[in-house]
């Protein structure tokens, strides 16, 4: 399978309009002066394909996904049952040679659960400190939202700071360390809403669909040849560590022109003042984007422009990442639910009006 053939979804829409951007002299002049950074990117392309011979119909959660890798953010999946979102994840977790662990969620969970505990040795009169899962590199937190307050509270240390303090010390996690969420938006019963400082700490939320009919084929004849024995098992770890780690080194050496950072700055300021961009949108976002939803946008574009081989940010690359970068971080007016428009209506249009440079 060709590389194009592995970056559908998401690349195609870059694809489309990249050689038309590429041609601006503000966004590419300062590359000819850049050295290769593009080291590891063939294995993150062999992560992909990887990725995509296991999930089926989701092409642009794996992209996410690879994306959140890349940039050490953390995802928060949601979708309806069934359309392997919880598989997509251990997926990738399975496909780095890295320490993982998936927690399920549940109202009686504890923070200590998470976090590790001190305990008591009556041998020896002393406490020792017990490591809790969030001291693994990749954690699964499935059903996020079951779990009450207080243990979605003890994520906020851990996710923002990559840190755990218990009993007075603070000890630092691992430097891959990164959280991927899962949540289901129909049941309301026994279920608790993400605080929406929690929320933030997300790079991406990125919201499921069904699979085409085509691929709902697939998956069919897939789950057949497995039961049969006659698709090949998937192979273990495809990357390491310090690949991933080298990875994400040169992703933040991917050029992003002054232009671009205006756009990204002038983006996230319209779900503030929408009413300026969209008239007939005026009161419908009680609260706007804060400056972490343009460095999402932005670290997320970088990734998403090292996975196409690029040194450098094209708009096309900003605009795909967007709406999964700012979805979970404005917050819609009792105006805009009466009226029934939603985040996503609200993006897709703003993506329309402010001017690309």
């Amino acid at each position: 399978m060709s590389n194009a053939n592995i970056v559908c979804g998401l690349y195609s829409l870059i694809l489309n309009q990249g050689n038309k951007i590429k041609s601006n002299p503000h966004i590419t002049e300062p590359l000819q002066r850049r050295s290769n950074i593009m080291t590891n990117q063939p294995n993150i392309i062999v992560l992909r394909k990887y990725l995509e011979n296991t999930i089926v119909g989701q092409a642009d959660l794996l992209d996410k996904l690879v994306v959140s890798l890349l940039t050490g953010g953390h995802i928060l999946v949601e979708g309806l049952p069934g359309l392997a979102k919880t598989t997509a994840v251990k997926a990738l977790a399975s496909a780095v040679h890295s320490s993982f662990r998936r927690i399920q969620f549940t109202p009686d969970l504890l923070p200590g659960d998470l976090t590790g505990t001190e305990i008591y040795n009556p041998q020896a009169a002393s406490f020792s400190f017990s490591e809790g899962p969030l001291f693994h590199e990749i954690i699964l937190a499935d059903e996020i939202n079951r779990a009450p307050a207080k243990v979605q509270a003890a994520l906020l240390e851990a996710m923002q700071e990559k840190q755990i303090t218990v009993g007075g010390v603070t000890r630092p996690l691992p430097e891959l360390f990164m959280v991927m969420a899962t949540q289901n938006p129909l049941e309301q019963a026994g279920t608790y809403p993400l605080p929406e400082a929690q929320m933030d700490r997300f790079l991406l939320h990125v919201m499921l669909d069904y699979p085409s009919q085509e691929d709902e084929l697939l998956i069919l004849q897939r789950d057949r040849e497995r039961l049969t024995g006659t698709i090949p098992v998937p192979q273990g770890a495809v990357i390491d560590v310090a690949t991933v780690l080298a990875a994400r080194e040169e992703v933040k050496r991917i050029h992003l022109a002054p232009a671009l950072e205006q756009y990204v700055v002038a983006l996230v300021g319209a779900t503030r003042r929408i009413d300026k961009w969209l008239p007939q949108f005026s009161g419908f976002i009680e609260v706007g984007a804060s400056p972490r939803g343009s460095l999402a946008i932005v670290h997320a574009a970088a990734a998403t422009a090292y996975m196409l081989g690029r040194e450098h940010v094209i708009p096309d690359d900003i605009i795909a990442v967007a709406p999964d970068c700012l979805r979970h971080r404005i917050i819609p007016s009792f105006a805009a639910r009466m009226e029934k428009v939603s985040r996503d209506d609200m993006l897709r249009t703003l993506l329309e009006v402010v001017p690309i440079p």
